[in-house]
Formats: C-alpha cells, sequence, structure tokens
C-alpha cells in the first residue's frame, strides 16, 4: 500500500499542508519541524507526486488571484501588475475571477487552490468571510489583498477616504454648495470596503462645511459607465432642485454622467462639475477632475512582497498606503451665478 502524505504527517505530528510547505521548501516551517517531517519521509519511503517532484525548487511557482471581476478597470490594471512582477520573478499566475459578486463566492472554495497548489494569493478587493480565511489559512501560503482593506491580510492600497475627502473638498472650495453624490450599489458595500469608505468620508467632509445632500442626490451606480449613465438618470429625473456639482465614487460612474448630461444639454463645468476616482485612462481625454490611483503599480508592489516572502525573508508582507493626487481638468469650476 502505497504511502500517503497523511502518513508521514501523522508521524511528525504536523498537518498535511505543514508536509507540503516543507517539502516544498516554503517558509514558514521551523527547523524543528522541518528536520521532523523529512525524517519521517525518509522513515516511510514517502515519494511525492510526479507534479511536485518534477519541480526544481520543490515549488508550483505559481501564485492565485482572487477577483471579483477580471474585466473592471482597477482588477485588470492590478492583475497586470501582478503579472508584471510574477514573470520578473519566473512565476506564472493563476486566475480566480468570480464572475461578480453575486452568487460566485460559493464556488470559491472547491478545493481548486489546493489542488493546483499555488505558492501565494493575492485577493483583490473581496471581503473575505471568517470561514473563508480560516481556509486560506489552513493551506499555509503567504496572502496579501490589494485595492481594499480585507480583515486577516495585510493590504496594499489608496486611503479611499482620503481620497474622497479630495475630492469632495475640492467641489466645495470651488464654492459649491449643491453637492451630489454618485455611491456603489448595495451589492458592492456588502462585499468590500471601498464604496462604505468613500461614502463615509463624502458624508463626513459635507458635514464638516456645514452641507447635508438630500435623498435624493445619493444616487447608486456599480462602478461602470452604464452603471454611471443610469444612476444620472435618476439623479436628472429626480424632482426638486438640481445639485451644482457632483462627487463620482468611480471615473467610470463619472463619464457614464457625462455621457448623459451631453444628452440632455447639461453643459460641464458651466451647470454641473463633476469629479471622480481613479485617473481611467480615457478620464484625460473625458476633460474629467480626478483622483489619481495606480493599481497596476499596487499589483506590482504586492506580488514584489509575496516574492520575498517566498524566498524566505520573514515579514515582508505588510500594510502599504499609496498615494493619491488631485488632478484638475476642465470638468470642474465654480458654480453658476
Amino acid at each position: 500500500m502505497a504511502v500517503s502524505i497523511d502518513d508521514v504527517a501523522a508521524l511528525a505530528q504536523v498537518s498535511t499542508a505543514t508536509v507540503s510547505r516543507a517539502i516544498r521548501g516554503l517558509p514558514r516551517v521551523s527547523p524543528a519541524t522541518r528536520a521532523r517531517i523529512l525524517a519521517a519521509v525518509e522513515e516511510l519511503g514517502y515519494v511525492a507526486s510526479p507534479s511536485a517532484s518534477g519541480l526544481a525548487t520543490g515549488r508550483t511557482r505559481t501564485v492565485g488571484v482572487l477577483a471579483p471581476y477580471a474585466d473592471r478597470w482597477y482588477f485588470g490594471h492590478s492583475i497586470e501588475g501582478v503579472d508584471k512582477a510574477l514573470r520578473e520573478n519566473g512565476y506564472n499566475l493563476l486566475l480566480f475571477s468570480l464572475g461578480g459578486y453575486a452568487g460566485g463566492r460559493k464556488r470559491f472554495f472547491t478545493g481548486n487552490m489546493v489542488r493546483k497548489q499555488i505558492d501565494a494569493l493575492v485577493v483583490l478587493c473581496l471581503g473575505l468571510t471568517e470561514d473563508e480565511l480560516e481556509q486560506l489559512h489552513k493551506t499555509e501560503i503567504p496572502l496579501i489583498a490589494v485595492g481594499g482593506p480585507v480583515a486577516g491580510c495585510s493590504s496594499v492600497m489608496i486611503d479611499d477616504g482620503a481620497a474622497a475627502e479630495l475630492a469632495t473638498r475640492h467641489l466645495i472650495e470651488l464654492g459649491h454648495t449643491r453637492i451630489a453624490h454618485m455611491h456603489g450599489a448595495v451589492e458592492d458595500k456588502l462585499n468590500f470596503a471601498v464604496p462604505a469608505l468613500r461614502t463615509e468620508a463624502f458624508t463626513r467632509t459635507m458635514a464638516a462645511a456645514g452641507l447635508a445632500c438630500p435623498p435624493q442626490w445619493n444616487v447608486a451606480g456599480n462602478f461602470t459607465v452604464t452603471e454611471g449613465v443610469q444612476a444620472a438618470r435618476a439623479l436628472f429625473d429626480a424632482p426638486g432642485p438640481k445639485p451644482t456639482a457632483i462627487f463620482c465614487a468611480s471615473d467610470e460612474m463619472a463619464m457614464g454622467l457625462m455621457f448623459e448630461a451631453q444628452r440632455r444639454g447639461i453643459r460641464i463645468p458651466q451647470d454641473l462639475s463633476v469629479v471622480g476616482i481613479d485617473d481611467h485612462e480615457f478620464s484625460a481625454a473625458a476633460g474629467l477632475t480626478t483622483i489619481r490611483q495606480e493599481p497596476t503599480e499596487h499589483g506590482y508592489l504586492a506580488a514584489r512582497m509575496l516574492m520575498a516572502e517566498l524566498a524566505g525573508a520573514a515579514g515582508s508582507i505588510e500594510d502599504m498606503l499609496q498615494p493619491i493626487e488631485l488632478v484638475v481638468r476642465g470638468s470642474t469650476a465654480p458654480p453658476p451665478a
């Protein structure tokens, strides 16, 4: 009867994940534990699977990326940054795309990551439940989040509250007092923290200036141009006074609003000032004032930290706030007289 990794784990009195890490040469296994595991391997005559034994380093040299979407602006550019760092270090990228927030979460933990034997995981803008985190930590692979805070993981991200505050203050300092807000949808807020952080900062900044945003001026998009158009229709069709400015929680939503404004003959910035967050590659062409961030750099830095951790530099993974910058273009101006 063939000896299994479970037999080695039982003899060495460790988990199978620890046996796997020790055999593959991964960090976070003490020298004493590694020696005990290797002694058990020798005693039992355990032979790793051909796929594992064929790896010169004992690793898969593959890093997983878990993303709710692969085609959204921030996610796509972050993945590009991760891939660049991995290619520089001879690693491959394995993408786990949930195809959106709704429904996809249930198919995440199917054992695929363990069977594929990734060495580390990048989590993009996705809140993990306690059970999901526990299952991930059982694999004992290094984890890092990109794009927002994720409980149980270090993150590479911007200060989303500061970004929203900077955008809102820009409008207030121009003299606007009637400021609307286009934010993430409820589904976004339930699954990652960024929309709520930006909304809270907007509300806090308005309150500090003695201003309030009426309910009909708070409209929900979904961080896409299409959703921005739909949210803009709800805003423009709402009864009562109209805002002179709007803070959009993403550039794509802001561009959707600008398209709808143009269709209705609303002039930007003469009638309505618009500011977003991201500095999307189309924002300059659209003349959109925005808060710049660099998602490709975020993904690159996160992957570099994982590479350092896998190389044995314990403590390489840490929280890292990335810079933001207000980029003023033609979509914002003082309110009409």
